[in-house]
């Protein structure tokens, strides 16, 4: 492989590996998770609910057991589309082409056991893509206002940042326009910070402080705060275990959904320029604990709990980024791809393809624009 097919690779194979094992701890605190489980998981587990299909029935889904989630179909999604558009992302492709990927075609939906559109699949501030561009016919640059303010752009957008790889300002540009069709306030503002952070990962020798730094450079309000808070509380951490009650005392001012996960406040995920979601504070300050380890990384996240495969996949896919496929353990990688019968390598080598393409046509652009500045400021 080039280094960008390594680096996209395991951008993409790190984030589906923690999003298929923290697919088994959400929702559950990290007391629960080690009494279920008899210890910490370090691996693919069970279930957490033996009963899967009637213990939440309005989430019927076979979470654990090696199944990714609704966070790396939507990845694979962004990836298609960026194949089919060969060039940069806006709101605009949101509506023509990521509408007819959750409704236009059946696939294979592991924690559904069946094939099925995408759309049957993800969860409701999801399906509110389909419901405001397909359905309602609004703007794609204003269809995210109104939506729950939450982590649902922010944990497919990895691949805006590995088609910019190495230029974490692009990627935030794009990221933000691109999630405008879903997401509104802090949620599309994390979801631009997610794609500068990939971007910067993807930079030939980069570092987790350099990770750190960009995003910190480009975030903005409740977001920078929570980042800063939160890596600034992992800097004193030596491993992830013991780290969860201090990490979320770091989150806690900026997070608007209560201790207790699914106790939902009446001020939970609305729009505000003083929250942050919980997700990406807590991938960058795993990813700090660890030292850009692609396996610590994701079991800090799995451990964790709460929105334990979001947290997890977006550690996971900086990481990844970061370290190349090999950082990403082999087993996890064949035992989640066999056991969700799905290809979590490949789609990164189609992503690095997309990404050589898109540069060249910037390169072309960017000069052209050169040597017409250039004429115009000639004295």
């Amino acid at each position: 492989m080039t280094p960008l097919e390594d680096k996209a690779t395991g951008c993409v194979a790190g984030a589906a590996v923690g999003d298929a094992l923290g697919g088994a701890t959400e929702g559950w605190t990290p007391e629960q998770i080690t009494q279920r489980y008899g210890g910490p998981v370090e691996g693919v587990v069970p279930p957490f609910n033996t009963d899967w299909r009637n213990a939440r029935p309005i989430a019927p889904y076979h979470k654990g057991d090696g199944h990714i989630t609704d966070d790396t179909l939507m990845t694979h999604a962004l990836i298609r589309v960026y194949q089919k558009a060969g060039a940069h992302l806006d709101a605009y492709s949101m509506a023509e082409h990521f509408v007819p990927e959750l409704m236009g075609e059946r696939r294979w939906i592991p924690e559904l056991e069946a094939e099925a559109l995408p759309l049957q699949r993800i969860f409701l501030a999801e399906k509110w893509i389909v419901a405001r561009l397909h359905y309602g016919h609004v703007d794609p640059r204003e269809a995210g206002v109104g939506n729950i303010v939450n982590c649902g752009a922010a944990m497919y957008v990895a691949p805006v940042g590995v088609v910019n790889a190495g230029d974490p300002d692009a990627a935030y540009a794009e990221a933000i326009d691109l999630t405008g069709a879903h997401q509104s306030s802090y949620g599309r503002e994390a979801a631009g910070v997610m794609a500068a952070a990939v971007a910067e990962a993807m930079r030939p020798g980069a570092t987790v402080d350099g990770v750190i730094a960009a995003t910190l450079r480009l975030a903005k309000d409740g977001t920078r705060a929570a980042i800063d808070a939160v890596c600034d509380a992992a800097r004193g951490l030596g491993h992830w275990d013991g780290s969860f009650e201090k990490l979320r005392a770091a989150m806690r001012p900026f997070d608007t959904v209560a201790d207790t996960y699914r106790d939902q406040g009446l001020g939970a995920r609305r729009p505000s320029r003083t929250h942050s979601i919980e997700e990406l504070p807590l991938a960058l300050a795993f990813l700090v604990v660890a030292k850009g380890d692609v396996r610590e990384t994701v079991l800090g996240g799995v451990n964790y709990g709460r929105d334990a495969d979001s947290i997890a996949s977006m550690g996971g896919a900086i990481a990844g980024a970061l370290g190349g496929l090999a950082s990403v353990p082999a087993e996890w990688v064949s035992q989640i791809g066999t056991a969700s019968r799905t290809d979590i390598v490949t789609p990164g080598l189609d992503l690095a393809a997309v990404a050589r393409r898109v540069h060249t046509d910037d390169v072309a652009r960017r000069r052209a624009h050169e040597g017409a500045f250039a004429e115009l400021a000639a004295e």
